[in-house]
């Protein structure tokens, strides 16, 4: 950003500055769109989307619980939510790969795993690097109390975000719909 603003200050005066201000803003602007951060009206519901995104996939696990599967890309908030309050059990950082976050083989990409305690029980919510992103910043750690919406991370770059609904409870969300964090119901009554 300061090298987009010293460009353009030089601009006037600078052919070569003037040159340099066009890619220079160009990168500023797409990094400031990329880490925005907008204010949300929570909505109500027992389990809110913690991603802005796509529904990759819903798939049920053998042991009960339901994986909503949400792809973050490029062009999606990356600030990820909690998705009910409660309190944060554990936050664990597991070293991994790097491939496209929308790819079978990101099972096994860098990802930080989350263990809220919940009205609904333990609820399990994984944030997955991607080919790009590189790197998870948890915001919250555990033994924090978390509101359902409030800001827990951020995913630097495309991503997903994996969050495992327990046995019993009814999904609501479509492959393929769009989801906003703290916004979008995952779940039915």
């Amino acid at each position: 950003m300061a090298t987009a603003a010293l460009t353009l200050a030089r601009a006037r005066r600078s052919r070569g500055a003037a040159v340099a201000a066009v890619p220079a803003t160009a990168l500023a602007a797409g990094m400031l769109w990329f880490f925005r951060d907008p204010e949300r009206e929570i909505a109500q519901g027992r389990v809110l989307s913690p991603a802005d995104g796509v529904v990759q996939s819903i798939m049920p696990w053998k042991d009960g619980r339901t994986r909503v599967a949400i792809f973050m890309s490029p062009l999606n908030v990356h600030v990820n939510r909690a998705p009910l309050a409660g309190t944060v059990t554990s936050v664990e950082h597991v070293p991994g790969g790097f491939v496209p976050a929308f790819n079978k083989e990101s099972e096994n990409n860098e990802r930080v795993v989350w263990h809220f305690d919940t009205e609904l029980g333990d609820i399990e919510m994984v944030q997955i690097a991607g080919a790009v992103a590189r790197r998870i910043v948890p915001y919250v750690e555990q033994g924090a109390k978390v509101e359902q919406g409030e800001r827990i991370g951020l995913i630097r770059f495309g991503s997903r975000v994996d969050l495992y609904l327990p046995e019993g409870v009814e999904v609501d969300v479509e492959v393929g719909q769009p989801t906003t964090a703290g916004v979008t119901r995952l779940d039915r009554d």
